[in-house]
């Protein structure tokens, strides 16, 4: 089989093309990267049935290219959107809908699946780099509570990014946005004394003194209306990662035994999906087991297993359809409880 990564290239470097074509020259392509980013990308999930081959042995400096020019991508399309949501390109206002959800669309599944790549690199400028995506989202925080707390305690209740059984989507929003951010700055304090870094070097300082620094380059691109598209933004993206932390980590939990300790994080706590266009688009974060076995392992080199927990659907499909919490609980609910049984994950989880 050719090898995968010439399709993540084509999968998520089409979609800032087409968003910044229609921030430029609105009409039709306003929407290009909309759907570019929903219905094209869902049609192949369900036409295209060969799953992403995994890249064996050292060969991701290729990859490791991908995330630079996706981080460079992301910066300065976020430029280009915001000048013309302010109304620098003469778009109308359907136009600037569909290129502020084309926009929004691509940095929160493609950005957020990038930056969290990127804090997970080994090298310290791409560990940077990936901290710098997700302060222009205004979610530095993400890149201390995400290594420090979640792939510590994910399954368990001590991380607030593992959704609970029953838990709607909107509930566990705000729960764990601000666990997220809570628990990372205790996390990052702790780390801090312990190597006796000064408090001005404090991560979360960096986190804060960077947004409000996004703010002002966006006061001063488009005044007041940049600044409100700029937080319109970093809402939309910041809900698609809540939504994909919702969906793959829901209702699973990890065992906890006798000495109250859980057990090593295994292939039971995570939900996976094979779908190769949605794959490719979100450089295989839905091979979410996987990475969570091996947090360092670089994207191609992901890989699917029968025995890991699959969703029904696509990642994003499942994404949406947990908008709608009755429909979630009433197709999710039942499997989960299996996982729980069967897979594993029965203990309670605390």
């Amino acid at each position: 089989m050719p090898h995968p990564l010439p399709v993540f290239y084509l999968a998520t470097l089409t979609a800032p093309l087409l968003v910044a074509a229609g921030a430029l020259w609105g009409g039709i392509w306003s929407v290009a990267g909309v759907l570019w980013m929903t219905a094209l990308t869902a049609l192949l999930d369900r036409l295209v049935s060969v799953t992403l081959p995994v890249v064996e042995g050292d060969e991701f400096p290729a990859a490791d290219h991908l995330t630079r020019t996706l981080a460079l991508v992301h910066f300065l399309l976020w430029l280009l959107v915001i000048a013309a949501l302010s109304g620098w390109t003469g778009l109308g206002g359907w136009e600037k809908l569909g290129v502020f959800l084309g926009a929004g669309l691509f940095m929160g599944q493609v950005s957020n699946s990038n930056a969290h790549e990127l804090i997970h690199r080994p090298a310290r400028h791409l560990r940077r780099l990936g901290r710098w995506v997700y302060i222009s989202l205004l979610f530095g925080h993400h890149a201390s509570a995400h290594p420090l707390v979640h792939h510590v305690h994910v399954g368990t209740r001590a991380d607030p990014s593992t959704a609970r059984l029953g838990e709607g989507f909107y509930r566990f929003w705000g729960r764990a946005w601000i666990g997220g951010f809570r628990d990372g700055l205790r996390a990052e304090t702790r780390r801090s004394a312990r190597s006796g870094r000064p408090r001005w070097r404090h991560p979360y300082l960096g986190y804060l003194v960077g947004a409000v620094a996004v703010l002002v380059l966006a006061f001063v691109i488009g005044g007041g209306a940049g600044v409100l598209w700029a937080v319109l933004l970093a809402i939309f993206a910041q809900s698609q990662l809540m939504l994909s932390d919702y969906v793959q980590h829901y209702g699973l939990q990890r065992k906890i035994g006798a000495d109250g300790r859980a057990e090593p994080v295994g292939s039971a706590q995570s939900w996976n999906a094979p779908q190769p266009a949605s794959s490719a688009l979100m450089l295989n974060a839905p091979r979410h087991s996987d990475h969570h076995c091996s947090p360092s392992r670089a994207f191609p080199g992901l890989a699917l297993d029968a025995d890991m927990p699959m969703l029904p659907r696509s990642l994003p499909v499942m994404a949406s359809l947990a908008l709608v919490p009755p429909l979630w609980k009433r197709v999710m609910n039942p499997r989960a409880a299996r996982w729980r049984v069967d897979g594993g994950g029965g203990g309670d989880a605390r």
